[in-house]
């Protein structure tokens, strides 16, 4: 459920603009998850709404709205926090924990993501089961029309990014090699870089739960599922940042 209130901070409203929940996830993006995630950890009262993909700047949520400013991208909200709200959200952290916990998250924005979104757009099955819901309120004359649109779009920027390119085995490869680093990584600790979760946090524990949805057929949710401690960490960031969802 979002939060409907109307909540104020420093004489503004903040806001952040996000899908909602769906496929039983808190969001059906990552995206939006981080951004719920990084608020969550600012401690910043503000109120979640349901976005519109048309008035957001950038054609993507989230976005974060502070009286007559409009943030959209979750790394410029997080700035945007820091710079006008003194948020630290890698508190404690060194020079070598802040430059391990960019790389980390930019291996999941940058790659993971996009493996995701290939499993579930261009895998016919998995696009029934979720992306289609997503046109419900289109016209049904227009539907398949705007459908076909989006998903050539798509396989677009799939096909320019690189993902696109290659095989499923080679993708797979990819996602194994990353969660595998991750895994690494995460080790024995409770959060990415200790005992308190900093600011990556917001971006992996937004990766890990999306990639754990059972909805896909997804051999990426398998490759994931062989690292217990990423299973673990998704279940603890999970049961802190999204109460009521996990209740």
């Amino acid at each position: 459920m979002l939060h409907t209130e109307c909540i104020g901070w420093g004489g503004n409203m903040l806001e952040l603009h996000v899908f909602g929940p769906a496929f039983g996830q808190p969001d059906p993006s990552p995206f939006c998850m981080k951004g719920i995630i990084l608020m969550e950890m600012s401690g910043l009262p503000y109120r979640r709404v349901r976005g519109n993909l048309q008035k957001a700047p950038k054609g993507k949520l989230p976005v974060l709205r502070d009286g007559d400013k409009t943030i959209p991208d979750t790394t410029f909200i997080r700035m945007y926090l820091e710079r006008n709200y003194g948020v630290d959200f890698d508190k404690g952290l060194s020079a070598e924990q802040r430059g391990t916990a960019w790389a980390v998250e930019k291996m999941l924005e940058d790659q993971v993501y996009w493996l995701v979104v290939q499993e579930r757009w261009t895998n016919p099955a998995n696009f029934d089961r979720g992306p289609r819901r997503f046109f419900d309120a289109v016209p049904a004359p227009l539907r398949p029309l705007v459908i076909a649109m989006i998903k050539r779009r798509i396989s677009r920027n799939l096909h320019g990014h690189g993902i696109g390119r290659h095989s499923d085995a080679e993708r797979l490869e990819l996602g194994r090699r990353a969660l595998g680093a991750l895994a690494g990584i995460l080790g024995g600790k409770p959060y990415l870089t200790g005992p308190d979760p900093s600011g990556a946090d917001a971006t992996v524990g937004a990766f890990m739960i999306a990639g754990l949805c059972d909805v896909f057929d997804s051999p990426i949710r398998s490759a994931l599922q062989e690292h217990a401690n990423l299973v673990a960490y998704a279940g603890r960031m999970r049961s802190r940042y999204f109460k009521e969802e996990a209740a």
